[in-house]
């Protein structure tokens, strides 16, 4: 066994009695990349030293040989010219090489940091270039799972190849970490990745956009300074809106949707590449972006043909609540969010996480189909536990309130679940399976409260999108507007108002609006208002009074 070699004495150094090291041209966490010298075929080859294998013990360095052996296999099986090939797997100093094909040229790591950034349509043709890899390696099973700048090379001929399949499947191995040292790139894992969740196909593609990303904005869209920070980036933030991207900024955002439900497919991803590298702006990309940008005078025009709201004046008391509340068009100067608010939804099933989203949508669309309360259950769940089923007797106290602060004919109560809102006088707390409801006639006329402390969705809008690719083409539905919006000082918020044909409890035409939002602790709170169309008016002007006056519990 030969001795242990620093990095640098190791250049010389004769592996396997055939590699000849020369000078590295790169590393990484795992490891780092020799250019080295075939002595049996006299060809140059790149040879990766996987440093992680000198800080396990023996039984974990032999997992973690076998598993470099079977990816680097893996790997092999794939014949795509844009696929490195790996040509060797030895053990030196008791831990694995990879002998891999030599590039000439740079990572895309360097390209963009020696330049600042890549034009959008050259990003388009690299992109278009690491999803051919991707789909030969998808083709044959092999998932790379580290799609990032520093592995996609840039031969000086032109050719576009993607490397270190083999790496990608040490990620996440508790025996292959040390102190102070996170494998793999985390700002370039999917979201389903950082929360523990199986990879797939999709978990490429995004990483593929955020590589994009980078490339054409010089900057990681979700590095922070901190791993953890930069964790919770990926899992619940959106990137800013990539500015210099061009044609190819659509085809960004689609591939950097959270839900891998919601991303493109590979081939609907490479028609999307292929356009805008030709240029143009890909139509069959914006059908994955849930809000468009416009520009100032799109915004200008648009405010100008707007007609005035119905509903109260701007001295009225609502007033102020509305224009709050109220969705506007996107500021172009603001940051691109592909993803905003969320919706109502229907009663939590037993259980825990996850069943609810089933059993709601079940629920909803045996209404739609049997004609029933379509809505009468649209959201999931009651508060924290205290309040029980539909006996549930205990009323909410009336609380006395200053002079002037609630307009004539309401008063403020303080529910059991500890949230607080003001309500007109005579409506009455009910409950309606795990729903509360106040309402002065038993439904036709509701308000409805849902907090969620663990909500499923990354933010209220994605809820509401996901939600309504169902009943949208139901019982009549008619989305009025579902837009982000902020309350109460969180962004995290989605105003959704639509209208239905009720065919059951309250025949007839019906109108409903939802203002949903995320506390700081990341609560969800659905507040919802629903009645006939015929009395939508002052429905609409009580919603805004109910915004206005609305206390969370602990607020």
């Amino acid at each position: 066994m030969e001795h242990s070699q620093s990095a640098d004495t190791a250049a010389g150094l004769l592996l396997a009695g055939r590699y000849r090291l020369g000078e590295t041209i790169g590393r990484g966490g795992m490891g780092k990349v020799w250019r080295a010298h075939d002595e049996v075929l006299h060809r140059v080859v790149a040879v990766k030293e996987l440093t992680a294998g000198r800080f396990v013990a023996e039984a974990d360095r032999l997992v973690l040989h076998a598993r470099t052996q079977k990816e680097a296999r893996a790997a092999a099986r794939i014949t795509h010219p844009g696929v490195v090939t790996v040509h060797d797997v030895l053990e030196h100093d008791d831990r694995p090489w990879i002998v891999m094909q030599y590039v000439d040229g740079p990572s895309l790591a360097d390209a963009a940091k020696e330049s600042g950034t890549i034009e959008a349509r050259e990003a388009a043709r690299i992109g278009l270039h690491v999803l051919g890899a991707l789909r030969a390696a998808h083709a044959a099973g092999v998932l790379h799972r580290d799609v990032k700048p520093g592995n996609v090379l840039l031969a000086r001929d032109g050719r576009v190849l993607l490397t270190d399949f083999g790496i990608a499947a040490i990620e996440g191995d508790s025996t292959i970490t040390r102190t102070g040292e996170l494998v793999g790139s985390i700002d370039y894992l999917a979201p389903e990745r950082v929360r523990g969740g199986d990879p797939g196909p999709a978990s490429d593609l995004w990483s593929l956009g955020a590589t994009l990303y980078t490339a054409v904005e010089g900057t990681s869209p979700f590095r922070r300074t901190s791993p953890i920070s930069t964790m919770q980036a990926v899992v619940t933030e959106e990137p800013p809106h990539p500015e210099k991207a061009g044609p190819l900024a659509p085809v960004i955002v689609a591939l950097l949707r959270k839900d891998p439900a919601d991303r493109p497919a590979a081939d609907e991803a490479e028609r999307m590449l292929l356009d805008a590298m030709e240029g143009r702006r890909p139509a069959e990309a914006q059908a994955y972006v849930p809000t468009q940008r416009v520009g100032q005078g799109e915004l200008t025009s648009a405010t100008a043909r707007m007609p005035e709201p119905a509903g109260p004046s701007a001295t009225s008391p609502s007033a102020g609540a509305r224009s709050a509340t109220a969705p506007t068009l996107a500021d172009p100067s603001a940051p691109f969010a592909p993803s905003a608010p969320f919706a109502p939804s229907a009663p939590a099933a037993q259980g825990g996480r996850g069943r609810w989203r089933t059993v709601a949508m079940a629920a909803v669309l045996a209404g739609l189909v049997a004609g029933g309360a379509v809505f009468a259950a649209m959201h999931y769940s009651g508060g924290g536990g205290k309040a029980g089923g539909a006996g549930h007797s205990t009323q909410p106290e009336a609380t006395k309130t200053a002079k002037g602060s609630l307009p004539a004919g309401w008063r403020r109560v303080e529910d059991p679940e500890g949230f607080s809102l003001a309500v007109p006088e005579g409506w009455k707390r009910q409950m309606n399976g795990d729903n509360i409801d106040y309402t002065p006639d038993n439904g036709r006329h509701r308000i409805r409260i849902s907090i969620d402390p663990t909500p499923d969705f990354e933010n209220p809008y994605m809820h509401a999108l996901d939600l309504e690719k169902t009943v949208k083409r139901r019982a009549q539905y008619q989305k009025v507007l579902l837009n982000q919006n902020t309350y109460r000082d969180q962004v995290r918020s989605a105003l959704w108002e639509f209208t239905w044909q009720e065919k059951a409890d309250f025949p007839g035409p019906r109108h409903a609006i939802d203002q949903l939002y995320f506390g700081d602790d990341g609560t969800e709170y659905a507040l919802f208002m629903a009645s006939p169309e015929s009395s939508w008016e002052t429905t609409r002007e009580q919603f805004d009074i109910v915004l206005q006056h609305w206390r969370a519990p602990g607020d």
